[in-house]
C-alpha cells in the first residue's frame, strides 16, 4: 500500500472517532435512573461517592485507590475509613467536591437531595446517578462501576462471585416452603418495607413471605395492632454493635407465634441496609436463622 494512502487512511480513522459519538477510544456509556446516559471520554480516575454503599462497590469493583471523598458513615472496607468526607448522604458539601476536581460524581438516587445532584450537574460535573432494587442489580452496578473506572476485570470477577452465591442462596431453599416475617426498620414509630424493597427480595430467596409485602411503597409506617393480627412466624430487625435489642418491645405479646417460638432475629445493620455484596451476607444469615426452627 503507498505511504500517502495508508496516511490518509489513519487520518479517515481519526477523523472519523472525532465526529462520530461513541465512536472514540475508551468512551465509557452510563445509564441514568431516569433513562438518560451519561457518556464519559475514558475511564473516571477521580471519584467521589455520595453514600456509604457506593464507596463499599468503588472498592468492591477495584477502583478504591481512585476514590478521593466519601460521605459519613463510610467505614468499609478499612480504606474507605480515612478518606475526606465532603457531608453525608442528606447534606453535601458542594464547596468542598468542587475543590476535588472529581471527574465522577457517583449518587444514590434515592437517597441523595435531587437539589443537590442538580447543583453539581448545573457546575459542570459528571454526575451518575445509581439506585439497585434488585438483587441481580448490585452485580450490574460492579460491571458498570467496573467501565467506569477501568477496572473490567476486576469488577467482571466480583459481580460473578456474586451471582453465583445469589443462585445458590436460592437453589439451597427450592421446596423449602414459606414462612411469614415481619421486617422492623425502626421501632418508634414503627416502619417496615414492601415486596419492592431489596431486602424482601432477598428473603423471597428462600421462602420468606413479608406479611405486609403487598402494601405499596418501598417504607412505611404500620401499627403494633397490625402486626399483632398479621401474627408472622418470625420478626427480623437491623442492628448496630452496641445498641439496645429493637425488638425487646414485642415480648409484651407473647401470644404472638414469634415470641413464642423465640423468633426474633436481629442482623448486622450494615451489611443488611447496604446494596453490596455484604447484603447478601446479612441474607444468608437471616435465611439461616428463619429454618433454623424447621431444623
Amino acid at each position: 500500500m503507498p505511504a500517502v494512502s495508508r496516511v490518509t487512511g489513519a487520518l479517515f480513522l481519526v477523523l472519523l472517532a472525532w465526529f462520530m459519538p461513541g465512536a472514540a477510544a475508551g468512551a465509557v456509556e452510563l445509564q441514568q435512573p431516569d433513562g438518560q446516559t451519561l457518556r464519559l471520554e475514558g475511564p473516571a480516575s477521580r471519584l467521589v461517592t455520595l453514600a456509604p454503599h457506593l464507596a463499599e462497590l468503588v472498592f468492591e469493583a477495584g477502583a478504591g485507590d481512585r476514590l478521593l471523598a466519601t460521605v459519613a458513615y463510610s467505614d468499609y472496607p478499612e480504606g474507605a475509613r480515612s478518606l475526606p468526607r465532603i457531608g453525608d448522604a442528606y447534606r453535601l458539601d458542594i464547596e468542598g467536591i468542587l475543590a476535588l476536581r472529581p471527574d465522577l460524581v457517583i449518587a444514590w438516587d434515592s437517597g441523595n437531595p435531587r437539589a443537590a445532584t442538580a447543583q453539581l450537574r448545573g457546575l459542570g460535573l459528571d454526575v451518575w446517578s445509581i439506585e439497585i432494587r434488585q438483587p441481580d442489580e448490585i452485580a450490574t452496578m460492579l460491571r458498570a462501576i467496573g467501565r467506569a473506572t477501568g477496572h473490567p476485570a476486576q469488577a467482571d470477577a466480583a459481580a460473578t462471585a456474586f451471582e453465583r452465591r445469589l443462585a445458590g442462596l436460592a437453589d439451597r431453599y427450592t421446596g423449602a416452603g414459606t414462612l411469614d416475617y415481619f421486617y422492623q426498620v425502626d421501632a418508634n414509630p414503627l416502619f417496615t418495607i414492601g415486596n419492592d424493597h431489596l431486602i424482601s427480595q432477598g428473603l423471597a430467596l428462600c421462602g420468606g413471605r413479608n406479611v405486609f409485602g403487598g402494601e405499596d411503597g418501598l417504607a412505611f409506617q404500620v401499627s403494633h395492632e397490625a402486626v399483632v393480627a398479621a401474627d408472622p412466624d418470625a420478626l427480623l430487625a437491623p442492628r448496630s454493635p452496641g445498641q439496645p435489642d429493637p425488638l425487646a418491645r414485642w415480648h409484651d405479646w407473647p401470644r404472638m407465634r414469634a415470641v413464642a417460638t423465640g423468633a426474633l432475629l436481629t442482623l448486622d445493620a450494615d451489611r443488611i441496609s447496604r446494596a453490596t455484596s455484604r447484603w447478601l451476607d446479612s441474607i444468608e444469615t437471616a435465611c439461616t436463622l428463619l429454618h433454623e426452627p424447621r431444623r
